[in-house]
């Protein structure tokens, strides 16, 4: 969704956040042709005088959406995730010179350790992943496939329960979807830089998102 926060300086292979995308690694199983399990005896069908209509098989029901803790186990799809968002969502940054290899050792030694990390997943295919380090929000990225699904404010949401005092992120100027996202959310800009501090040399906006206090009414008062 957005550039937000990046990783750390010298050590993280990006810095910048997007939305992000992850693509969960195949499981390999293969679909057999259905003619060679066909049994001996013909199916019966609504033309077979005497037989009922088979009935329709029914697809299984997706299983529900969850938001959790990331695992160590979970650093080889959170770096596909990281590396397809920024490629699909930002086609303005530099050419991607990490491996998938580089990048899941830097979430495996660098964000999960340093970072209070979440993913999205429903059931064991990772969809997204945010992660908090004191009170900036450093990486919240999305699957682009499932970008505009609620998704990124369900790890927003997540974000906020563990900083409920406020959060601050880093965004590109030119990331326009994640700066109208944060926008939506409440975050307001509170400074602009250059990019000479960042490893893409990319103008880019700090963000701070604050609770709103709710006034406790007068004693009388309505």
């Amino acid at each position: 969704m957005d550039r937000k926060a990046r990783p750390h300086t010298g050590t993280a292979p990006h810095r910048g956040t997007g939305t992000a995308t992850a693509a969960s690694s195949n499981t390999g199983t293969t679909a057999v042709n259905a003619s060679m399990n066909m049994p001996d005896t013909p199916y019966a069908t609504a033309s077979s005088p005497g037989a009922p209509p088979t009935a329709a098989p029914t697809a299984a029901p997706a299983p529900p959406l969850t938001i959790r803790l990331a695992i160590p186990t979970d650093t080889p799809a959170i770096a596909a995730i990281h590396l397809a968002s920024r490629q699909v969502t930002m086609p303005y940054l530099p050419p991607q010179r990490r491996t998938h290899d580089e990048v899941t050792r830097w979430v495996r030694e660098i964000v999960l350790p340093q970072c209070h990390t979440v993913v999205a997943a429903r059931g064991p295919e990772l969809l997204g992943y945010a992660a908090v380090r004191g009170e900036l929000l450093d990486q919240l990225y999305l699957r682009p496939d499932v970008r505009r699904t609620g998704i990124g404010s369900l790890l927003l949401a997540a974000a906020r329960r563990h900083r409920p005092d406020g959060l601050s992120l880093h965004v590109f100027q030119l990331n326009a979807d994640a700066r109208a996202f944060y926008a939506h959310h409440g975050f307001r800009v509170v400074a602009r830089d250059d990019g000479s501090g960042n490893m893409e040399n990319l103008p880019q906006l700090t963000l701070r998102w604050t609770p709103t206090s709710v006034p406790v009414p007068r004693r009388g008062t309505p």
